[in-house]
């Protein structure tokens, strides 16, 4: 049987093959309060044209829409890869509670990988972390996407995206 945090994941691969769909890096999110969805979010930074457009601050922005407040202390984001500096920055500050992730992302992973914002002392919150839950499929997913958008002809690889080591970067 699926734990609770697999199936919240299982959500968020479900939310990453929306991006992808969209031609956007495979990445879904999504927050949970009390065991309700309040926030869902995709990669949608190229489609519209914001660097910040990462699933996790979609479904940030989106939970705290839904909830009327922007400290979620009371939450548990799920997303399929390890978040970038900036998504566990807003994550910091959001107060949220607890992090379930899939894929590591040893390049720019800032929940234990490449850095450990999660856990900084010199910020005035840690979250708990739990990381690689669900990590083949998630990292899969990812690894499928950028063979299949290298195998394509005359559309070499973009900025970030050529090599095995940056299959994870956004």
């Amino acid at each position: 049987m699926a734990s609770v945090d697999e199936t919240y994941l299982r959500r968020a691969l479900e939310l990453a093959q929306r991006a992808e769909a969209e031609g956007e890096v495979p990445v879904g999110a999504l927050v949970v309060v009390v065991d309700r969805i309040v926030g869902e979010g995709w990669n949608r930074p190229v489609g519209l044209h914001d660097p910040t457009a990462h699933a996790e601050i979609l479904a940030l922005r989106a939970a705290g829409a839904a909830l009327g407040r922007y400290r979620l202390s009371d939450a548990t984001v799920y997303v399929t890869l390890e978040p970038c500096p900036m998504c566990t920055a807003a994550m910091v500050h959001a107060r949220v509670r607890r992090l379930v992730f899939g894929a590591w992302d040893p390049r720019q992973g800032a929940a234990g990988s490449a850095f450990d914002l999660a856990h900084a002392r010199a910020l005035n919150h840690s979250l708990d972390v739990f990381g690689g839950v669900l990590s083949d499929d998630c990292g899969e997913q990812l690894k499928a996407f950028f063979r299949r958008r290298r195998a394509q002809p005359g559309d070499g690889p973009r900025t970030g995206e050529g090599t095995a080591q940056s299959s994870t970067s956004r």
